[in-house]
C-alpha cells in the first residue's frame, strides 16, 4: 500500500501548511523591502534633493510592488554622475576650441600661440623671455623653456610699433 495522504485529509491547520504559508509571506515581505531599497538607492543616484529621494522611497514602499514601477515612469533619465561628467566634457571641449581659435583681444584677428604681438593692430599679446626670447604669458612666474624667473608684471595691452631690442641670448643666436 502507498502511504500517500489523500487530498481530503489535507487541512489548512496542518503545521506543514502553516510553515509554507509563513515562509511565503516572509519571502514576499523581503522582496517588497528589497524593491523599496532598490528605489531608494536608484533615487539617490539620480536625484539631488533629499526630500525628493525620500518621496521616491515612499512611492517605492507604497503601494507594494507597484510603487517601484510608478517610480520608474517618473525618475530622471540619467544618473547625476553621468550629467556631471557630460558637463565636464563639454567644458573641456570648449576650452580646447578656445585654444585652437585664438584671436587678438583688440581687433579679433587670428593669432598664433607663438606671436608676441598682433600683426594687424600691433597689440602686445605676450612678453618675450629675457633669456631665451620665447613667448611667455604675462601671468607666468617662470619661463617653461629655460626656467628663468619672469619679473611680475600686470597684463597690459600695449602698442609695440616701436622696435623692442632682442634679448642678449637671441642676439647671439642671430649673430648681431
Amino acid at each position: 500500500m502507498t502511504s500517500a495522504m489523500p487530498l481530503a485529509q489535507f487541512s489548512l491547520d496542518d503545521p506543514d501548511w502553516t510553515l509554507f504559508r509563513n515562509l511565503g509571506i516572509g519571502l514576499l515581505v523581503v522582496l517588497w523591502l528589497a524593491t523599496a531599497y532598490w528605489t531608494f538607492k536608484d533615487a539617490r543616484r539620480r536625484i539631488e534633493d533629499p526630500w525628493l529621494v525620500g518621496l521616491a522611497t515612499l512611492v517605492g514602499l507604497f503601494p507594494p510592488f507597484l510603487g517601484p514601477v510608478i517610480y520608474m515612469f517618473f525618475r530622471p533619465p540619467e544618473y547625476l554622475q553621468d550629467a556631471r561628467e557630460r558637463e565636464l566634457e563639454i567644458k573641456a571641449m570648449e576650452e580646447r576650441l578656445a585654444q585652437i581659435d585664438q584671436r587678438c583681444p583688440v581687433c579679433r584677428a587670428k593669432v598664433e600661440p607663438t606671436y608676441l604681438a598682433c600683426p594687424v593692430c600691433t597689440t602686445r599679446l605676450r612678453h618675450a623671455c629675457p633669456t631665451c626670447g620665447q613667448p611667455v604669458e604675462s601671468l607666468w612666474q617662470i619661463c617653461p623653456y629655460c626656467a628663468t624667473e619672469i619679473p611680475a608684471t600686470l597684463p597690459a595691452l600695449e602698442d609695440v610699433t616701436r622696435r623692442v631690442p632682442l634679448p642678449p641670448a637671441r642676439q647671439r643666436e642671430l649673430g648681431q
